[in-house]
């Protein structure tokens, strides 16, 4: 349902699409909003207390920018929750509270619209909502993007005069500086994966800070600047022509919150990417996310990416998380004569087919109108849930996406796609790469070596080609097992769909794409997997075609799988 955005009241009415639903769901006292049952890893005041916070990620800059609307719900939200004697308290903080997390959205508020969230609240309600964010500062917050959580709160303390702590306020900017890496690009405290924390987590809050705190602190504001120049050149590259971003990592359920970087961008006016470009890319973006089934009935976000979906989910998605995605909306605080008002929408521009991003530790393929990441599989062990899926697949792409497994047991359970699959004889177990042990990125290939299961070593090598790409795996196991080398999920019960296997190829197509593998090594023979529903994260029916090899004990083996995809539309 792609609607006209160009102007300012364009990108307004977009706004109110997505958050006019959730005005009769706030609490009495509005400091509440319950918008869903399923559980995460936090309680129920911290569940509502987020979805009252997200939507500020939006209305701040709307706001700013010189909106009306919404600013009743808030300002008795925020004199409520923070009021200890009000039955809609929040509630004081432990070690990693979520609430710490939903402080940065009302530190923005008090930052660039304190004519809204903080003069209106009277002294009393003031002084309540200062303390409460100061509980921050007495508390531990993971050392990872989080620490910018603390940094925005002090820093909104400090510009509306009350108690804050420089300590750490400093403490978290040097943090932050230990986390970068270079070429444009951090690392997430001590995670290693690279994914949309990058953009709209780091790089976002150091833009901000850097469009609130450009007099104060000068020479860190302009090294966050000319950071996120480098980071752009990059990140450009993990978007398509039709406006969808590549789903790769976790935290997909905040959705368009893809594009928010370019947002925050344009917010503390860069402008080394044409602003009629990054225009091109954020309106086809949103217009991408409107074709999708995000909304239930009733216009809520739900929880998932494509469609409805908990099971790709992580342990801390509760019913308000997709409004992180607001942060997309941070362009609606760009003055009235700003430049991206009336510039006309861009495509992108010519970009190069093969893309090595050093830093982010993948291979970038621009293959038609799709655009495919090849990873390296670099992630944590264990984390917030399907990690090796979200990582460690061979490859991730706009058009097919990917899927997460329903299960470890059985193929159509696990819905390999993009993987290479062992399941040892006499068992049903499915094994795939979780994660890397070492790995070489390169300007025209990716090789990783990895141990689905110990006893069984891997060494693949990715080479993108014109038409797909070839994946080379040598192989030794002390295990008689098969090896499924699997290619893109397709999406199936749709028009024009067929699928057929035969020799040692497999296809499944419909009108609009497809994907073929052939194989080359021991028994190699065609099959297509029926993957279970909801498994992929683009759409909820999907084949896959793949590969079966036989892989003997102590014989070392050498697999060649082609895998060729087809766009049609």
């Amino acid at each position: 349902m792609n609607v006209k955005l160009e102007s300012k009241e364009d990108y307004r009415q977009w706004m109110h699409q997505v958050l006019d639903p959730l005005k009769p769901l706030y609490s009495k006292g509005g400091a509440r909003l319950h918008l869903g049952d399923s559980g995460v890893t936090y309680p129920k005041t911290s569940i509502e207390m987020e979805a009252f916070s997200r939507p500020l990620w939006a209305l701040v800059p709307y706001w700013l920018g010189g909106g009306s609307g919404f600013e009743e719900i808030y300002q008795k939200g925020l004199l409520h929750g923070t009021d200890p004697e009000h039955p809609e308290y929040w509630g004081g903080f432990g070690d990693y509270d979520q609430k710490f997390v939903e402080m940065a959205a009302i530190a923005c508020s008090l930052i660039f619209t304190p004519q809204i969230t903080w003069e209106p609240l009277g002294e009393k309600g003031r002084a309540n909502l200062a303390d409460w964010l100061y509980g921050i500062n007495e508390h531990i917050i993971p050392d990872c993007n989080w620490q910018f959580f603390m940094i925005l709160v002090n820093v909104a303390l400090k510009k509306r005069g009350c108690r804050y702590s420089r300590e750490c306020l400093d403490k978290g900017l040097s943090k932050i500086e230990s986390y970068y890496i270079g070429e444009g690009w951090y690392r997430d405290g001590g995670s290693s994966q690279k994914d949309y924390y990058i953009s709209f987590a780091l790089h976002y809050y150091g833009l901000v800070y850097a469009k609130a705190m450009r007099e104060e602190d000068p020479d860190r504001c302009q090294r966050f600047l000319e950071r996120a120049v480098l980071f752009a050149r990059d990140f450009i590259y993990w978007f398509d022509e039709n406006g969808a971003a590549l789903p790769f990592g976790r935290s997909l359920s905040y959705r368009f919150g893809e594009a928010a970087f370019w947002s925050a961008y344009l917010f503390a006016g860069l402008d080394d990417i044409p602003v009629g470009v990054v225009k091109g890319l954020i309106s086809r973006h949103l217009n991408w996310w409107l074709d999708q089934k995000m909304f239930d009935r009733d216009g809520v976000l739900t929880i998932g990416y494509s469609y409805p979906n908990l099971i790709m989910a992580e342990r801390y998605n509760a019913p308000g998380s997709p409004y992180w995605g607001m942060k997309t909306l941070l362009c609606l605080g760009l003055a009235d004569d700003h430049p991206f008002w009336s510039e006309k929408a861009e495509p992108l521009p010519r970009l190069s087919d093969i893309k090595m991003l050093k830093q982010a530790d993948m291979l970038m393929h621009r293959h038609g109108n799709d655009v495919v990441a090849y990873p390296a599989g670099v992630c944590e062990k264990y984390g917030h849930g399907h990690v090796p899926e979200k990582y460690s697949k061979f490859a991730y792409s706009t058009r097919f996406g990917f899927s997460v497994a329903r299960s470890q047991i059985v193929l159509h359970e696990n819905a390999p796609d993009s993987a290479l699959a062992f399941v040892i004889d006499g068992d049903d177990y499915v094994f795939v790469r979780k994660y890397s042990d070492s790995y070489e990125v390169l300007e025209d290939k990716v090789i990783s070596t990895w141990q689905p299961f110990p006893g069984i070593k891997v060494t693949t090598t990715i080479i993108p080609k014109e038409e797909g790409h070839l994946r080379i795996h040598e192989i030794e196991s002390q295990y008689d097992c098969r090896a499924y080398d699997c290619g893109f999920s397709v999406e199936k019960f749709t028009e024009g769909y067929e699928q057929n296997s035969e020799g040692e190829e497999a296809v499944v197509f419909h009108k609009k794409q497809g994907c073929k593998v052939r194989g080359k090594g021991p028994g190699a023979s065609g099959i297509v997997i029926e993957a279970d529903p909801n498994t992929n994260v683009l759409y909820p029916n999907a084949s896959i075609p793949a590969v079966c090899y036989r892989v003997k004990k102590e014989e070392r083996v050498c697999l060649e799988t082609m895998v060729t995809s087809f766009l049609w539309n």
